[in-house]
């Protein structure tokens, strides 16, 4: 979807490297994320679980080492663009909880952009109102009132692989 959208307003691509923290028993579930810069953003469900010291810091070392990696991977193919002062759009393929997205645009956000944007397709409403307090522009397309999880709206929700962000890189970086 980045790649179509930087097409369309003839912008630069960059990959924001942030991990969900899923929940114990429900990786799928994200209770919280972390960016590549090891900062944490946890949702107020994972209050809710009780304590889980040890679950959340081997999940937050284990999730901020793929971050790590796939930093050193994809910066010899294109390096980071600098969002300082500048108009930056952070997509995603929806909103379920909001924390990868949260995430992201505090990442963003502590490199001083002119303006944040946060646009996805489709999104569940209470996560729009939790990002909005972390974009200066929330966009969402649909905001459906049967949602359960992003992947339902979908026809292929299959995943996005190194290789083939490897591949949109390069070709960006020409």
């Amino acid at each position: 979807m980045g790649d179509v959208l930087a097409d369309q307003l003839e912008g630069e691509l960059d990959v924001v490297l942030v991990r969900k923290i899923g929940a114990p028993n429900n990786p799928e579930y994200a209770i919280g994320a972390i960016d590549e810069d090891g900062q944490v953003f946890m949702t107020e469900d994972s209050r809710l679980l009780g304590p889980m010291t040890d679950y959340l810091d081997a999940e937050k070392a284990r999730q901020l080492a793929i971050c790590r990696e796939r930093r050193q991977q994809y910066t010899p193919i294109r390096p980071p663009v600098s969002p300082t002062g500048r108009i930056v759009i952070v997509i995603d393929d929806g909103l379920a909880t909001g924390a990868t997205m949260i995430a992201a645009l505090h990442s963003i956000r502590a490199k001083k952009p002119a303006e944040l944007i946060c646009a996805v397709p489709v999104g569940h409403q209470d996560s729009l109102t939790k990002v909005a307090g972390f974009a200066d522009v929330v966009s969402c397309v649909l905001i459906p009132k049967n949602f359960r999880a992003v992947g339902q709206f979908y026809r292929d929700f299959s995943q996005i692989d190194d290789k083939e962000v490897e591949a949109i890189l390069a070709r960006r970086g020409q």
